[in-house]
């Protein structure tokens, strides 16, 4: 008899520890909602698929969506399919590449740009710093021309340094590229490095972000990336995207025209990328710059990176990089707090993370496949709240 109450008591002891070891999870409500958003989406045909990843501490949803594209026998996007990343590049490569050669002393964040490039000096450039460049306060314009014709690194400094600013440094708030190609472009300068390998060997082979990357065909097989756009074989040239040729498919080049004319690597764009990999991003922002161990950004740099640092008569809030209250801040929804940040990607990407609650998610998609006429910003503030709520659900 005792032993049969001993074997009992042991048997309980055993299922409530295995129970323990459960992962933890969100409300399924929670969850069902966010499945029946991106679903609606999809069946309205305006992304083909996506990944969807919700995260707080220790509690996970993963969710992948649809298909590569929209034929029937295309394979199923996983949780494993890498995705361009678009302008998540700025906040996952660029930005943290700056602040960790400012960290390590190597660059004046208040520095003028003509410290670094003395040819950008025309223009009305010698009030811009990096500072400017970081926040988009910089008064340049959001892109570098595209005609005439041009092509590579060398190219784009030349263009770049040739812009005129409109505004003065610090007065007005303008989402542009030419900021983060120039930042690109110090980087590579003051490392010595081109800034694909900067990034691999500081940021994303530290923090074991495995199928990040610059480039992607070089490293990963063409069926496990998503494409962007597809050019009809009988398309007029003008109505072509970017320098692309009839028939062609963008399945790991770079969807951005500009950072495809630099060979697939710009400050502004160009990185690929999947839901697995920016979690740990996310993760190791918010552990102060640390993860599993091994730090990538002081706290110093992650707090320049993600809090306040717009100039003050500016009613956009970014930090250096991030993006915390400006007309681009709908993937933080109705829920989460200003305060909250993160950044969005062209092709159809969200990193939000909200350090009030230790809680973030990550949304990638390619929204632009095929003919990049599809519009998902509604969906950008549907996900924002779903994902705070579910967040916070105990």
């Amino acid at each position: 008899m005792r032993r049969r109450v001993f074997l009992s008591v042991l048997a309980s002891a055993v299922l409530s520890a295995c129970a323990s070891l459960t992962p933890a999870t969100f409300p399924a409500e929670r969850t069902q909602a966010v499945d029946v958003a991106i679903e609606a989406v999809i069946q309205d045909h305006r992304m083909p698929g996506a990944v969807y990843h919700l995260e707080r501490q220790g509690r996970v949803y993963e969710h992948a969506y649809g298909r590569q594209t929209y034929d029937a026998a295309a394979p199923a996007i996983t949780a494993d399919t890498v995705f361009d990343i678009a302008s998540l590049s700025k906040v996952v490569s660029t930005a943290p590449s700056v602040l960790i050669l400012a960290q390590e002393g190597k660059l004046d964040l208040d520095a003028p740009l003509v410290r670094y490039f003395p040819d950008c000096d025309a223009g009305g450039k010698q009030g811009v710093t990096l500072r400017h460049l970081l926040t988009h306060s910089s008064g340049l314009p959001s892109g570098l021309p595209k005609t005439p014709l041009w092509h590579g690194r060398e190219a784009a400094h030349q263009l770049a340094c040739a812009q005129k600013v409109t505004d003065a440094p610090g007065t007005l708030f303008r989402y542009s590229d030419v900021n983060f190609i120039l930042l690109g472009l110090i980087v590579e300068k003051i490392s010595g490095m081109p800034l694909e390998q900067f990034a691999q060997q500081r940021i994303f082979a530290p923090l074991g972000m495995r199928h990040t990357t610059y480039r992607p065909l070089q490293h990963i097989e063409k069926a496990a990336i998503a494409p962007t756009q597809f050019a009809s074989a009988t398309a007029a040239p003008e109505s072509l995207h970017g320098d692309m040729r009839p028939g062609q498919t963008l399945q790991g080049e770079v969807h951005d025209p500009t950072a495809r004319r630099m060979d697939g690597v710009a400050g502004s764009a160009g990185v690929f990328s999947t839901a697995g990999d920016l979690a740990r991003y996310a993760r190791m922002l918010l552990n102060g710059g640390e993860l599993d161990g091994v730090r990538v950004l002081t706290p110093e740099s992650v707090r320049l990176l993600t809090t306040a640092q717009s100039p003050a008569a500016m009613p956009a809030v970014r930090g250096m990089g991030m993006d915390i209250d400006s007309p681009y801040s709908r993937p933080r929804g109705s829920v989460y707090p200003v305060g909250s940040f993160g950044h969005t990607g062209f092709t159809g990407c969200i990193l939000w993370v909200d350090p009030h609650s230790h809680s973030f998610y990550v949304f990638l998609s390619n929204r632009v496949y095929p003919d990049d006429k599809a519009n998902i910003v509604p969906l950008y503030s549907q996900l924002g709240t779903l994902s705070a709520q579910a967040a916070l659900s105990p």
